[in-house]
């Protein structure tokens, strides 16, 4: 497997002089091509920071992130915009749909941006619809369906322009348990069945355990290392929980 994400010796400050944040301290790792990496912390660790970084959203102070070998920390302009926009998929705890598109419209708008002909883009969306269980309310509009069937829509639109990392932001954060599990359960597709590289931040240990690997942030550093192996998901769930304890603190800051 190549590297799809490398993050070397990042850090990030806020503030100014007398009144400095270190929110990012000196972190490193890396994602392969075709994994499902989780990101946890407790509030204020670092790792909602940490994906902004990663996402562009926000500038790192120090190091250098690389997505498919390019160094993104150096990107300005319409060269970042079109890394964001052909590169990056986005999910996010809030759906971001737009109220005013169907489901079908939602899900193509990222291909029509790129001039994609219509009967590529309509094959696209059945492609990814069927795999995400959504082929049934493409004419519909956002209000018309449940939370649930949003997170997928939001999901097949992240991953229509096969973007080499999709970003992931407390996907569950929203949703009821039934969904949640519908939607994990359409991650897990994306990854296994469409080759997705996910990069997931999430506080629940349960949406965590649909991961094949779990990294710990704690007061802007890698605190712990996780890999899901042969466990099961169960199992892997119990791991999880275990080093959650370490990491200290109050247990439903994290789980």
């Amino acid at each position: 497997m190549s590297a799809i994400l490398s993050v070397n010796n990042i850090e990030k400050y806020y503030g100014s002089k007398g009144n400095v944040t270190k929110a990012i301290d000196n972190i490193s790792f890396q994602v392969q091509a075709g994994e499902f990496v989780g990101i946890m912390g407790a509030s204020g660790s670092g790792k909602t920071t940490l994906l902004n970084c990663i996402s562009t959203i926000d500038r790192i102070t120090s190091g250098q992130i690389q997505v498919g070998g390019q160094d993104i920390t150096r990107l300005k302009g319409n060269a970042l915009n079109k890394f964001r926009r052909e590169e990056l998929g986005f999910i996010f705890q809030d759906f971001h749909l737009l109220d005013t598109l169907t489901v079908y419209e939602n899900i193509a708008l990222a291909l029509s941006i790129r001039r994609i002909s219509p009967v590529k883009i309509e094959k696209r969306v059945h492609q990814v619809a069927a795999k995400l269980g959504i082929t049934e309310i493409l004419k519909k509009y956002p209000y018309q369906i449940s939370g649930g069937e949003k997170q997928r829509t939001a999901s097949a639109r992240a991953m229509i322009g096969d973007p080499k990392l999709i970003l992931a932001d407390e996907p569950t954060g929203a949703l009821d348990s039934k969904a949640s599990r519908m939607v994990l359960d359409s991650f897990s597709r994306l990854n296994q069945e469409l080759g997705a590289t996910i990069l997931m931040v999430t506080h629940d240990a349960f949406t965590a355990s649909y991961a094949s690997r779990i990294l710990f942030i704690k007061d802007g550093k890698i605190f712990s290392e996780v890999q899901r192996g042969e466990e099961t998901r169960k199992a892997f769930f119990n791991q999880i929980i275990h080093v959650v304890t370490l990491l200290g603190g109050d247990l439903n800051d994290v789980i």
